[in-house]
């Protein structure tokens, strides 16, 4: 579908700007490669192949009798017994000596009846999120070729950690803020548009809502309900709504006597489509001028939750928990470096981008 003139200039304003485009490209390969997260880093393989058969790990429940073992339990394919019997097709011997005849097979030298090799295909990171590295030392372990980035205080891989990290504050920063900005447009919206009554009893409500103290409502829900990731959403957006109600209603207190409002409404043109289809673009410049700081102050409200210990279920994959492990294990800097790093990318690029967006809504602001 071809661009209207209006878009396409916008977006040729975004273009010019080359740290907003530049950082758009950078994020947006960053995101889609945490997309594909267990792909990268799992400790199942993404593809098995066992007596002529293919299975995919990442995707459906084997047990380990399906690869010839003992247990009805989901397969560990990081068990070298496992291992060995999908290599050797399920022989009997791995039960005696999984890892020598694993050295065998690979180094060409096993021989047995009816010998049908099979084999696995890896992420490029065999751990996930929440598997427990075989090393040995005290946690957490510092980085080596077997984690680039270490491990934290219960042996869990850190660059694994981090990229589905990435990954889930990502997706829950879309999903409260472009939620959250939707119900604040519109309820700006109709404040800013009809005014009167309508705007003073919802300036009082507005009032009363933003003084709750939205950490203790949080803490009370998650004792009663207990924590997981859609209730936290729930509660930023139901507390996150009336960040851009005053910037929009601005805007239309002040467009809606301008001409073009006038002359719309003379020629018998509904409220809603004067309202969204003309005022709400000429106040799109001020209300993606704070989109920036509600996707950090998401970002940020998501990873303190987490540090406190008020956030995600622990299971999950948390930057906001990995800063609480530097925190309090001043001995392993590679903590604090990675959670530091991590954060300040990923704010910093996406500043620059809704930067960019903002400055291509601006008709007065052109890029040479």
């Amino acid at each position: 579908m071809a661009l209207s003139p209006l878009n396409q200039r916008r977006w040729r304003n975004f273009r010019r700007n080359g740290r907003a485009f530049w950082s758009l490209i950078i994020f947006s390969i960053l995101f889609g490669l945490s997309l594909f997260a267990e792909f990268i880093a799992n400790d199942k393989p993404i593809l098995v192949k066992y007596r002529g058969e293919f299975y995919t790990p990442v995707f459906n429940f084997y047990a380990e009798t399906e690869f010839g073992g003992d247990f009805q339990t989901e397969a560990i394919y990081r068990d070298p017994e496992v291992m060995c019997l999908i290599d050797s097709g399920g022989l009997d011997q791995c039960f005696d000596d999984p890892e020598g005849i694993i050295e065998e097979i690979k180094a060409g030298t096993f021989e047995a009846d009816g010998f049908e090799r099979g084999w696995a295909i890896w992420p490029l990171i065999p751990y996930s999120f929440n598997t427990s590295v075989d090393r040995p030392g005290a946690a957490p372990l510092p980085p080596n070729s077997q984690n680039l980035l270490g491990t934290d205080d219960t042996k869990r891989d850190v660059l694994a950690r981090v990229i589905y990290g990435f990954r889930l504050s990502i997706l829950f920063t879309l999903i409260v803020t472009g939620a959250a900005s939707l119900i604040g447009i519109f309820a700006g919206a109709i404040q800013g548009f009809f005014g009167g009554w309508l705007d003073l009893i919802f300036q009082r409500i507005i009032e009363i809502w933003s003084s709750t103290p939205s950490l203790y409502v949080i803490i009370i829900m998650f004792a009663i309900l207990g924590r997981s990731f859609w209730l936290l959403v729930a509660l930023m957006i139901l507390f996150g709504w009336t960040g851009l109600v005053g910037v929009v209603r601005a805007e239309f207190l002040r467009a809606r006597n301008l001409e073009y409002v006038r002359a719309a409404r003379a020629l018998g043109v509904g409220n809603m489509t004067i309202m969204f289809r003309h005022m709400l673009p000429n106040a799109m410049v001020a209300t993606l001028t704070f989109m920036p700081f509600i996707v950090t102050g998401t970002i940020g409200g998501l990873a303190s939750l987490d540090f406190l210990g008020f956030g995600l279920p622990s299971s999950a994959p948390s930057l906001g928990e990995l800063t609480l492990q530097a925190k309090q294990n001043l001995q392993a800097p590679w903590l604090a470096f990675t959670a530091f790093f991590t954060f300040a990318i990923m704010l910093s690029l996406l500043v620059f981008i809704f930067e960019g967006v903002r400055d291509a809504f601006d008709p007065r602001k052109t890029f040479s």
